[in-house]
């Protein structure tokens, strides 16, 4: 199916996912990961937030200048001093963003900052203009935005938009909504801002997941009129983390039927890209995580494998060479079948005559249910005794006929 527009994947995950605990990285492994970013086809690369510290603004810097095809942003607070380093830090990028956030919620302007909703307004289109003076591209983020007065939001990203920003970026910032709140508050700021919307400036979604929601947050927003996704890869983030960039963009390649919207995304690059990010921060990724994860194409159940023998559509609903895995995997476990152990058993090189494999079979599973999995060099072993076993009761059967 065509797809109807293109949907611009801005990764955070040197920012807001390197904020996560055990996450940090230094400048070089910053750059590194940025420039496996690039190789990915990401279209926004948050390089940092120049004001927290020196290393994040040499981080921010080196990558604004080594980094030149996709666009780098760097994060700035909605006050002048931190959009001043943070341009700093980005002024000699290629294509440069300055990304401004100020929270818009009443929780927050009330307890954090202890603003009015007017001093809010007043700050946003001051903040919006001292960036666009610097730079021509100007993102604005309505810090916890799913939380905020609908109205008020309306307001928020039309003086926004008046400033002269030119990208909307509407945060989940604590996970709480629902697809259909996100769908409803999208909706609203897109019918606010529609004339700006029609000269090109862009909605934006961010979604964190501390209810899981963070995908299927994103896609809604998309489907409300989001034309950015804003993502980490592994999913990375602040407390359980960012709507996951190799999810949504597989979802829209999968689901081009009720999604009809494409990426820039090499999706062959996806799980390199993961395997990157783990070796970088030394933490594992989960193996039941979607796409990327060990168990992604990983079948153990006798059912299962024996329909994946037969057509591979039956339970992958996308190939592993989509996403640069290996491959499928068939694992010999203790629910594993006779058709499965039977095409690992010819894939090392072994035609079992049907009384061999049933006797090997009886063997494996007991191993299973000890060691929960059979390895190339366990079965090998197993099968190696069993050959052995059927030539000596062979030899000796002959011995007795004679």
């Amino acid at each position: 199916m065509a797809t109807t527009s293109r949907i611009q994947v801005f990764d955070t995950t040197l920012r807001d996912g390197e904020q996560a605990p055990g996450f940090s990285m230094t400048a070089a492994e910053k750059l590194r990961l940025a420039q496996q970013l690039d190789r990915l086809g990401v279209d926004i690369i948050e390089a940092g937030f120049p004001i927290s510290s020196d290393g994040d603004f040499e981080a921010v810097r080196t990558i604004a200048g080594a980094v030149r095809r996709p666009v780098i942003a760097g994060l700035a607070r909605a006050i002048p001093a931190d959009i001043d380093r943070a341009w700093a830090a980005l002024a000699q990028a290629a294509r440069p963003r300055l990304h401004v956030f100020l929270a818009t919620s009443d929780i927050h302007l009330e307890h954090k900052l202890r603003i009015s909703r007017d001093q809010c307004l007043a700050q946003v289109a001051s903040a919006v203009a001292h960036a666009r003076a610097y730079c021509g591209d100007v993102e604005f983020s309505a810090e916890d935005a799913t939380r905020s007065d609908l109205r008020f939001l309306c307001e928020i990203a039309d003086a926004a938009v008046n400033a002269g920003a030119t990208t909307i970026n509407l945060p989940d910032t604590v996970g709480y909504a629902l697809p259909a709140d996100i769908e409803r508050m999208f909706k609203a700021v897109g019918k606010r801002i529609a004339s700006a919307v029609k000269k090109g400036v862009v909605l934006s979604a961010h979604c964190h997941n501390d209810l899981g929601l963070a995908v299927a947050n994103s896609l809604a927003a998309v489907q409300a009129g989001a034309r950015q996704v804003e993502c980490t890869i592994n999913g990375i983030g602040e407390r359980a983390g960012n709507a996951s960039l190799e999810e949504i963009v597989m979802a829209l390649q999968v689901r081009g039927d009720a999604l009809p919207h494409g990426t820039g995304i090499n999706t062959q690059a996806l799980v390199p890209t993961s395997n990157a990010l783990s070796a970088i921060v030394g933490v594992a990724v989960p193996p039941n995580k979607a796409i990327v994860g060990a168990n992604a194409f990983a079948h153990e159940a006798g059912i299962h494998q024996d329909g994946m023998l037969k057509h591979e559509l039956t339970y992958e609903i996308m190939r592993p060479e989509s996403v640069g895995a290996p491959g499928t995997r068939l694992v010999l476990g203790k629910h594993s079948g006779m058709r499965g152990l039977d095409a690992r058993c010819r894939t090392l090189g072994h035609r079992l005559r049907q009384p061999e494999l049933e006797r090997l079979y009886l063997k494996v599973t007991a191993l299973a249910d000890r060691t929960k999995t059979v390895d190339d060099e366990q079965l090998t072993t197993i099968i190696r005794e069993e050959l052995a076993t059927a030539l000596i009761a062979g030899a000796g059967a002959g011995a007795s006929r004679h």
